[in-house]
């Protein structure tokens, strides 16, 4: 039995979980947290689950963080809807969406074709058709260069005063360079020599899309590779859903049994704790020019995920004459690949709806979030521009 199925007995059914939960209010399909968590896992046994309803769960882990027995809600459901897809077969669109290393190193060579053939109405349609994402959904653009090919011919500074390992993820790799460049520069200007290991995917879309065998590969070959990175030093991270999976939802609800992973779970940090941290010591450069900007800022999911408050508000409370609105919205609805569905994507508007109309009351300029793919939903649900907080950082140090 595992460590996250035994908390399920210490559910005292007060139903917080479910009042919390933006997918229930937002769907019927979905019955809520505590029913097809905690309640419908004890008639579960070793059968797996018959309950489709169980798809509907976005794995957000609001459940989680609310309850105030410890249960481990989301997980439990999220291993469930891996019992449900292994009975079932997993969906090839579930398959290909599950792959953004895949999917980024076949479009980054022909980006300017697959990007306009992914924004013309045809093929969106016909995407939709046959594979089940739906049309108006909002998909990345390729950037037509990886960071890591930016990071293999960049010479960094050679005096420093210490080493940090670079844990970019897909995203940034292949839809969002200039983000790693940003991150990269950010702490090289804090004096630190910043070490890029090849690196791959970190298995969570295929965790979230029930494919627990291949995500437990993709975690343990990229542990190997970050645990080997850096001689020891802190392994810091832009996406914060990819770095959570690091720290504890593979040990988790994969269940990895991998000294290598644990060890570059103890070592990993999002980028905003980690400067955030270097602040606390009196470490971090605050040579920060005024940006008169106002700037709404969300907090995701799996940021909160971490237990580590919103050291990105921290951190930007420093730069001069900015504006920063907090967001009180729990969730923008798209739930890392979520919203892309058909069956699903009018349900993650729904959910993101309180948090447009917060962007749109603030009149600002640009919003600032943690985790890309509620970024690129930000921007789908109110036409902002929204961007990861190290490029307000990197703009206010002048870089």
């Amino acid at each position: 039995m595992s460590s996250v199925r035994e908390t399920l007995d210490h559910c005292v059914k007060c139903t917080i979980c479910e009042t919390f939960c933006p997918y229930s209010k937002a769907t019927p399909l979905f019955p809520g947290p505590k029913y097809v968590g905690p309640q419908a896992e004890r008639f579960r046994g070793t059968e797996g689950s018959p309950d489709y309803s169980l798809d509907y769960c976005s794995g957000c882990g609001i459940c989680t963080q609310v309850c105030p027995q410890g249960v481990k809600i989301a997980e439990i459901n999220s291993q469930a809807r891996a019992e449900l897809w292994e009975e079932r077969g997993i969906p090839l669109r579930n398959r290909i969406v599950a792959r953004p290393s895949v999917t980024g190193a076949l479009g980054t060579p022909v980006a300017p074709l697959a990007n306009l053939t992914l924004r013309a109405r045809p093929a969106r349609w016909a995407l939709e058709r046959t594979l089940g994402i739906d049309r108006r959904a909002p998909l990345p653009r390729f950037a037509g260069r990886t960071f890591q090919a930016w990071a293999r011919r960049r010479r960094g500074p050679q005096a420093a005063s210490g080493t940090v390992a670079y844990f970019h993820g897909c995203s940034t790799n292949y839809y969002e360079p200039e983000t790693g460049e940003r991150v990269v520069e950010l702490l090289e200007h804090n004096g630190f020599r910043v070490v890029v290991p090849r690196q791959g995917c970190c298995g969570l879309p295929l965790q979230s899309n029930g494919d627990f065998p291949a995500a437990r590969r993709y975690a343990s070959r990229l542990a190997a590779t970050l645990d080997a990175a850096g001689e020891g030093a802190p392994i810091v991270s832009n996406s914060t859903s990819c770095s959570l999976m690091l720290k504890r939802e593979a040990l988790e609800i994969l269940e990895v049994d991998d000294e290598a992973l644990r060890r570059v779970s103890e070592r990993t940090y999002d980028v905003c704790e980690f400067l955030l941290g270097l602040h606390e010591r009196g470490e971090l450069r605050t040579d920060f020019q005024p940006l008169p900007l106002t700037v709404p800022y969300h907090a995701p999911c799996q940021q909160r995920g971490h237990g580590i408050g919103k050291p990105a508000l921290d951190l930007l409370a420093l730069i001069p004459e900015l504006r920063l609105v907090e967001l009180d919205a729990a969730c923008c609805g798209i739930a890392g690949t979520y919203g892309l569905k058909r069956e699903k994507y009018e349900i993650s508007m729904r959910v993101g709806e309180e948090l447009f109309a917060q962007v749109r009351d603030a009149e600002p300029d640009l919003t600032a979030c943690d985790s890309e793919t509620c970024r690129w939903q930000i921007t789908h649900g109110t036409g902002v521009p929204s961007v990861h907080p190290v490029e307000l950082l990197h703009r206010a140090y002048g870089l």
